[in-house]
Order: C-alpha cells, then sequence, then structure tokens
C-alpha cells in the first residue's frame, strides 16, 4: 500500500504520529524471560522514546522485581494481586497508558517472554508514521516466519487466521492472533469512548483477535509488517492450552455476529 493509499483510508481524525512508543507486557510468571526482553527494549531506547509497562498478571515468581533489574529503560509495573488472564492484564496496561499517553503516541503490546523482537519497533512506527492505525507484526506476509514454535500452535494460528479471515475480511489483515502489535493512541482513545470497560472483555488468547474485531468498527488503516518469531528463546512451558482456546476463539465469532455494529459512527 503506498503512502497516499494509507492516507486515504485512514480514520477521520486520525493524526500522525511520532510521539514516545508505550510496550505494554502483559506478564505472568516471566521472571526468567523479562530481563532479557527488557535489555533489548533498552536497546531500541537508546534510539526511540519508549515506556515499558509490565503488567504482572498475579505472579508467583518474582516478575515484578526482575522488571526492576535493567538499566537504561523506563520501566512502570501495574499489578493484578491474583491472576486475572491474558485478556485482563492487556486491559489494564491498555488503561494505565491511555491515562497518561499523548493523542500522538503509540501503543506496542508485545508478549513477555521474550520471544518477539522488539527492533521492531522502528518498523512499528515508520508504519504509522506512513498513516497506518494498526500495525500488526504478521507470521504469514513474506518474510515472516513462525518455524521455532511447536506445531500445534502453529497449526491453531493457521486455522485460526484462515477462519477469521473467511468469516470478517477486515482489510490488511492476514495474522489475526499475533500478540505482537502497535496502535494508534487517538484509536484506541475512540475505542475506549465507545467501549470503556468493555474494549477487552475476554480473559485468554481470544482477547488480540476481540481487540482488533472491535477495532473495525473504527475504519482503521491496517498493515502488517514480518514478524520472524522466536519461539527458541522462550523459558518455561506454553501457558496456551490449545482446546480452550479454540472454545474461545469459536465463542468469540458467534459473539460477534450477534452483537449489534455501534450505533453511531467512532
Amino acid at each position: 500500500m503506498t503512502v497516499d493509499e494509507r492516507e486515504a483510508r485512514r480514520a477521520p481524525g486520525s493524526i500522525l504520529t511520532r510521539g514516545r512508543a508505550h510496550v505494554v507486557l502483559p506478564a505472568y510468571n516471566e521472571a526468567a524471560s523479562l530481563p532479557p526482553l527488557l535489555r533489548r527494549l533498552a536497546e531500541v531506547a537508546r534510539t526511540e522514546e519508549v515506556t515499558a509497562w509490565v503488567v504482572d498478571d498475579g505472579s508467583s515468581d518474582g516478575t515484578a522485581e526482575a522488571a526492576g533489574q535493567v538499566a537504561g529503560l523506563d520501566v512502570r509495573v501495574v499489578r493484578h494481586p491474583e491472576n486475572l488472564g491474558l485478556g485482563q492484564a492487556v486491559r489494564s496496561g491498555l488503561r494505565a497508558v491511555l491515562e497518561v499517553a499523548d493523542r500522538d503516541d503509540l501503543v506496542v503490546v508485545m508478549d513477555a517472554d521474550d520471544t518477539h523482537d522488539p527492533a521492531l519497533i522502528t518498523a512499528l512506527r515508520g508504519e504509522i508514521a506512513a498513516g497506518a492505525d494498526v500495525v500488526i507484526c504478521s507470521r504469514f506476509v513474506a518474510g515472516g516466519d513462525d518455524a521455532t514454535a511447536p506445531a500445534f500452535r502453529r497449526l491453531l494460528s493457521r486455522g485460526a487466521a484462515l477462519l477469521f479471515r473467511r468469516v470478517f475480511r477486515v482489510a490488511g489483515v492476514r495474522d489475526f492472533t499475533s500478540g505482537f502489535r502497535a496502535y494508534r493512541v487517538s484509536l484506541l482513545d475512540r475505542a475506549t469512548s465507545h467501549w470503556g470497560e468493555r474494549l477487552v472483555e475476554e480473559r485468554g488468547f481470544a482477547c488480540m483477535v476481540e481487540l482488533l474485531l472491535k477495532l473495525r468498527h473504527c475504519r482503521p488503516v491496517i498493515t502488517e509488517v514480518p514478524l520472524h518469531l522466536h519461539y527458541d528463546r522462550k523459558q518455561g512451558p506454553s501457558k496456551l492450552r490449545l482446546w480452550k482456546t479454540v472454545a474461545q476463539y469459536l465463542k468469540l465469532l458467534v459473539r460477534d455476529r450477534l452483537a449489534p455494529a455501534p450505533y453511531r459512527p467512532l
């Protein structure tokens, strides 16, 4: 998509951004993975304006303490006294950022298990500066790769991507379930003004699809950049439960079909 095409499709009232990148890291028992990830973020912060928001979702392994072990990076911790699930951690992180962010900032949501490369933040910022409202780090575009992930996760991601592409046909999206994305703050502000605390209701991994489906009513420009997944860097067992996540995706699909569209332009 050219810059002119992006400009033509931008949502009303959106603005270009070169502001601070607020990186939301939902974390549950990630004390081993957080320090290396935050060190990579600190490298990015040498040339980019970056604030990391670690949402400690009721961890029992010292995740919050590990978040403070890295120098050279603005790190802020949001705590849940008990584990509430990925969706609630994402919601808490977004809420905390939107309370302090400027409208020309961007929000980046990443996994906290060090499988995502923070160096992509520069590319995400570039896409948003060129007119995108949402940028997805995608395994399913040229240059994307998830070969290091377990077979069951790859099968789930591909199956969900095929299903959601055929049902929803959201322009610019191939990877619906990627947990690594950037959002324009002004877009999240508009969506929050409509949905409020209901912007993210799913507790599990389906929350990333839910957020994307709700944001589509704001008519955002969505682009994708290639994601090389580093699943080989992951420490500890996966928190994804295959059949539970499949059930969440199917429930979300039905709920979205039954839910009325917003009654007014967002």
